[in-house]
This record gives C-alpha cells, sequence and structure tokens, in this order.
C-alpha cells in the first residue's frame, strides 16, 4: 500500500495552496491561547470545564502537600534541637510509642480519603462521555495523525510544518514543532467528543489547554469529551514515545465561531471528497 506522507504529497499541489491560503485567512482571526510559553512554569490557560477542575485540584493538592512537607520539617528540626547529643547526653531506651505510630497510620490515611473524595467524581465526569454535539476520530500513525468527522464523512491527515512552511498558513517561527498543515477545526461552546486510537503502536492525544489526554492503542477505541469556551488556536503532541520521530508529531485545534466552523465544514467536506477520489485513482494505477 502507498504511503499516506507520500500520496498527500504526490496529491499537495493544488490543494496545500488552497488549504494554506485558508489557514492563513482562519489564522489571522484566532488568538493562539494555547501553546508553550518560553519561562512558563504553570500550567497552559483553562478553557474547559474539565481544565478548570483539574487545576483547582492541583492547586488544592499544593497547599495538602506543602503543609505536609511543614509539618514534616519542623518535626526534624525539632528531634535534631531537642533530642542531640549535646542536649541529650543519654540516648533514650523505648522501641515503641503506640500513640505516634496510631497518629501516623491514621491521618495519611485521613489525608488520602478526602484527596480521593476530590478527585474521583472529577476522573469520573472525565471517562463518563456526554452526548456529543461534535464527534471526531483521531486515529495516531507514526508519526502523524488522521482525523475523521464520521457524521459528514471525510477525514485528512495532519503533519507538522517545516519552518519553511510556517508562514504559508499563517503562524510565525514561535509555532516551529507546534503547528500542523491541517488542523482540527471545532465550533465554539459545543460538546466535542473524539474517539482515539493508533494504527501502529501506542500514541497519546494531549491537548492542555483542554484538560484532555488519551492513549491511542492498536485495535482499542478510547473516548474523550471537552467543551471548548474560547475562540483561539490550541497545541498539542503526542504524549507516548512511539518512536524516532515522537517529537514531530503535533496536534493543532482551532476553536471558531458557529458560522466559521459550518463554513469551514462546507470547504473541508468539498475539498477531502476530491482527495479520496484522487487517492483512489493513485491506489489503482499502483
Amino acid at each position: 500500500m502507498i504511503d499516506k506522507k507520500i500520496l498527500n504529497g504526490f496529491l499537495g499541489g493544488t490543494l496545500a495552496a488552497v488549504g494554506s491560503a485558508h489557514a492563513a485567512d482562519v489564522n489571522q482571526e484566532l488568538e493562539i491561547i494555547g501553546r508553550p510559553v518560553d519561562g512558563g512554569y504553570g500550567f497552559q490557560p483553562a478553557t474547559t470545564e474539565v481544565a478548570r477542575d483539574i487545576l483547582w485540584l492541583d492547586d488544592v493538592l499544593l497547599v495538602i502537600i506543602s503543609v505536609i512537607c511543614v509539618f514534616v520539617l519542623a518535626l526534624l528540626f525539632w528531634v535534631v534541637v531537642r533530642y542531640n547529643s549535646w542536649v541529650s547526653k543519654k540516648a533514650a531506651s523505648f522501641t515503641h510509642n503506640t500513640p505516634v505510630e496510631v497518629a501516623w497510620t491514621v491521618i495519611p490515611v485521613i489525608i488520602l480519603v478526602f484527596i480521593g473524595i476530590l478527585s474521583l467524581p472529577m476522573l469520573f465526569k472525565q471517562q463518563i462521555l456526554p452526548e456529543a454535539e461534535i464527534t471526531i476520530k483521531a486515529t495516531g500513525s507514526q508519526w502523524f495523525w488522521t482525523y475523521e468527522y464520521p457524521d459528514h464523512g471525510f477525514e485528512f491527515d495532519s503533519f507538522m510544518l517545516a519552518k519553511d512552511e510556517l508562514e504559508d498558513y499563517g503562524y510565525s517561527e514561535d509555532e516551529y514543532l507546534l503547528a500542523t498543515d491541517t488542523a482540527v477545526v471545532l465550533p465554539v461552546n459545543k460538546t466535542v467528543v473524539v474517539h482515539v486510537t493508533g494504527s501502529d503502536v501506542i500514541h497519546a492525544w494531549t491537548i492542555p489547554s483542554f484538560g484532555v489526554k488519551q492513549d491511542a492503542v492498536p485495535g482499542r477505541l478510547a473516548g474523550l469529551w471537552f467543551k471548548p469556551e474560547v475562540e483561539g488556536v490550541y497545541f498539542g503532541q503526542c504524549s507516548e514515545l512511539c518512536g524516532k520521530d515522537h517529537s514531530y508529531m503535533p496536534i493543532t485545534v482551532k476553536v471558531v465561531s458557529q458560522e466559521a466552523y459550518e463554513q469551514w465544514l462546507e470547504d473541508a467536506i468539498e475539498e477531502y471528497a476530491s482527495l479520496e477520489s484522487g487517492e483512489r485513482l493513485i491506489l489503482a494505477s499502483n
């Protein structure tokens, strides 16, 4: 079977020109929101309910672990000062302290139960898929993504852009290793369900600003969902080591208005339907 990347290159001429021009027009209207920032040490902006839940839980856990660390350090300092050899000339001879042993067993259990009460509902919320307004299938391959819009009968491949291609698609050099030639386009404030799988090895579909990450396992179909609330361009990466070009397998999602989405959908159906027709001709000739 002919390689998909070679096929895309063979068919690229006119379609690439149309696609890049359309992408540049869309990018001019959208702010790039979900991307790495130089010197950044926190999360990307949360633009879904799931992502906000994750950030809130992270803040709560940071407070809990900070209190534990301060308490343990205080105990260590007290022991060093109170029981050093200059203060205590004679070493203690006891081997057990029942109240202390009960405390250091019960208190951690209570803390873990409290954390479980907070985190498990969030986990269930992520894992139980709601009724989808938009359904997409994402298939990971070495080393690109294939996206299918099953409700509209088309699919396309998404490859990382080379440095000299970024400007043609409306990106800057800062988006190198992040931007792709084709992006997933979604309407704002719609519930999106993404079914994820792999065609060869395990990959992972991740968009940090949406708070989603799902392994793409060959032979299995997993699901994730999100409801993007802010229009913009978002970037993700394959997050499961999948081979030598793992670092060159980005994900680009554009969240647009309903009107812009409907226009893109109309163009995409026409464009990728013709691509599928050309693919059949090439496969037949080989």
